[in-house]
């Protein structure tokens, strides 16, 4: 891959994921917001298993609890390591794209978990409009992120053979 094209691909894609993980990153706060405030009214009424959990989700169906939480967490690593991941690759030498393609990589496997929460969410069947959004989202990402992990493992390639 020439070094321009593999430069542009990689800060596009990661550019892009930006924006995506914030949205991700505010739904899943949203939601955890949601369930905190509602919680204590709507799980007063629940049976024993449903009552210890601490925060109860009163939308949604039993995956959502493990979904608004992980997605959270790959929301907000997803960001932070999508900026730092801009800085890197403008960079464009092998110490700051082997970073790059670390947190990258680590990104993507945090995604690819969220997702496949997010798969089962789906499999389970009803949820809202915001869960929905949650969920597309997560599996868009996971795509993203991939194509994002190869460009910037192909830059690595490519820098590693001109120093050569």
């Amino acid at each position: 891959m020439a070094s321009g094209a593999g430069k542009s691909a990689a800060f596009m894609l990661l550019v892009l994921n930006v924006f995506l993980y914030f949205i991700v990153a505010v739904v899943s706060g949203w939601a955890v917001n949601h369930a905190i405030e509602r919680s204590e009214a709507t799980a007063s009424s629940l049976s024993i298993p449903a009552k210890i959990f601490p925060i109860y989700f009163p939308f949604g169906n039993m995956a959502t609890g493990f979904l608004i939480i992980f997605s959270l967490i790959a929301g907000v690593v997803g960001f932070i390591s999508s900026l730092t991941g801009i800085h890197n690759v403008i960079q464009w030498n092998a110490p700051n794209l082997h970073a790059a393609a670390s947190s990258s990589l680590t990104t993507w496997l945090l995604t690819l978990l969220a997702m496949g929460l997010a798969c089962k969410e789906i499999n389970k069947g009803w949820s809202d409009s915001n869960l929905r959004t949650l969920e597309t989202m997560l599996v868009i990402l996971g795509g993203t992120q991939m194509f994002c992990t190869v460009a910037i493992h192909a830059g690595i390639e490519d820098v590693i053979t001109r120093e050569v």
